[in-house]
């Protein structure tokens, strides 16, 4: 048994697929291979949360809630762990403390165990209700720092946020590196630093987007991490996070090593090497998120961005402006007060730098999330940002120097109203918090009101404002 061996969280179930197949793995994809890695001697299991909540309802007609059900069923002897957007639950929008809270509850109430809670903004106001709700209800609360790479983001800044996350209750910090900005040797003292500062877990969570993923994980390691993100290999690299059965190869016999059997691994694998040809063969899995791109460590795009970006420029009919596109986000970033790129902030500074360049000026058109994201809607940025371009997009509005969601009333009653007809449980009526136009659509084809084939109306006939994906050519228009 090694002295401090490295504990192990696979994203297989979650992160991978999220990152390479667009969230399009199915409940009876994951259900035959849940018996061998709940045996596996993983820390956890992310499985849930993310994208894969809208995804389910929206392209799967799953109930989110029944897949976790059934997860927790198939996987009773491992931690199972999801992702949370703090205030934005798994939205695009910040929710009232009730909802949140309630959210949290039924998480941890139908099989969630860890929690990762971040925020876009590494604003630690925007986190604080759901680590108190997860605290509340017996949850592990693994509190994210943000990484990125800017004049104010050092190291510093972020022992300086860990040690503020361990003081609101945080029972595992998380550096997130969505995008793998987090070079090697940035990590090792990354991660020596906080173990001298902090004295929970450190649990790092990276992606293979730039090609070092797998060394990034192993300086950590020889830092002293104690936890780290993998995914099994037919799903893992390039957007995905590194491969598992890699590293523990790597550490096998060293003082690190993981305790796990690459033989139970490779079992594993054989199993999703299959489903991973399913998706490829459905078009959901493009080979080309396996290429490693290290214009992520010029441009800090995540890869997620990168493709939303391809994509609306194709639409627009003007791919020969990806490199100028590439080029205006980094001066966006910086107007905008350096914010991480990471969902939401990564679509809003994307889309707005795409706008900028096809406008032919600066600003000339300022979406309404660019707007809100100035105007302190989705909390305090990193850094002050450009007053011109303040001035220009919102004018003399006023800036939200409060806590957003002190704004917002309590929403719960109202959800629950507006469901009434057509909500079996609060499972349901959360649901529908989230993503109103979704899951109507979602509960018309569960209850046999429509054929899933026919395109379902919205039982409940509201002005939901649901948060869309921003396309650049309807703006051009």
């Amino acid at each position: 048994m090694a002295k401090n061996p490295l504990k192990i969280t696979d994203t297989i179930l979650r992160d991978a697929h999220q990152s390479q197949a667009a969230t399009r793995m199915r409940i009876e994809d994951m259900l035959p291979a849940c018996e061998m890695l709940d045996n596996m001697g993983y820390w956890s299991l992310e499985c849930w949360g993310g994208a894969t909540f809208d995804s389910c309802m929206r392209f799967l007609n799953e109930d989110p809630w029944e897949r976790l059900r059934k997860l927790k069923k198939a996987m009773p002897k491992t931690k199972l762990q999801m992702l949370l957007r703090g205030q934005n639950i798994l939205g695009y929008k910040h929710y009232a403390d009730d909802v949140v809270d309630k959210f949290v509850e039924k998480s941890i109430g139908n099989g969630i165990d860890v929690i990762r809670i971040f925020d876009a903004l590494n604003d630690t106001r925007n986190m604080r209700q759901a680590m108190e709700s997860c605290k509340k209800y017996g949850g592990i609360c693994e509190a994210a720092i943000s990484y990125t790479v800017s004049p104010v983001h050092n190291e510093e800044y972020f022992v300086k946020l860990s040690k503020q996350l361990e003081e609101m209750g945080a029972d595992v910090i998380c550096i997130k590196d969505m995008a793998n900005l987090l070079l090697p040797y940035d990590a090792y003292s990354l991660v020596k630093k906080l173990k001298e500062n902090v004295k929970v877990p450190i649990h790092l969570h990276t992606h293979n987007t730039t090609g070092t993923g797998d060394m990034v994980n192993l300086m950590a390691a020889q830092a002293g991490v104690d936890i780290v993100d993998c995914a099994l290999s037919p799903l893992a690299n390039g957007t995905a996070q590194p491969a598992t059965e890699a590293l523990v190869a790597t550490l096998k016999g060293t003082d690190r090593d993981t305790g796990l059997d690459l033989t139970k691994l490779s079992d594993a694998a054989a199993h999703f090497r299959k489903v991973a040809g399913k998706l490829k063969e459905q078009g959901s899995l493009d080979p080309k998120v396996l290429n490693v791109d290290t214009n992520t460590l010029l441009y800090q795009v995540p890869g997620g961005m990168l493709s939303n970006l391809i994509s609306q420029l194709k639409q627009a009919n003007a791919e020969d402006k990806y490199y100028d596109v590439l080029a205006e986000i980094p001066r966006v970033r910086e107007d905008f007060g350096y914010p991480p790129l990471v969902t939401p902030t990564s679509q809003i500074v994307g889309t707005q730098a795409v706008l900028n360049v096809l406008s032919g000026e600066r600003y000339k058109m300022v979406t309404k999330e660019s707007k809100g994201l100035l105007r302190g809607e989705y909390g305090q940025l990193p850094a002050p940002v450009n007053e011109e371009v303040r001035k220009k997009a919102i004018g003399d509005d006023e800036i939200i120097t409060c806590r957003p969601a002190d704004n917002i009333a309590p929403e719960l009653d109202k959800y629950r109203e507006e469901t009434k007809d057509v909500a079996k449980c609060e499972e349901d009526v959360l649901s529908y918090a989230l993503f109103p136009q979704v899951a109507s659509k979602f509960f018309d084809v569960r209850d046999g009101r429509v054929k899933a084939e026919e395109p379902a109306a919205p039982t409940v006939k509201k002005d939901t404002n649901e948060p869309k994906v921003i396309y650049v050519q309807d703006l051009l228009k």
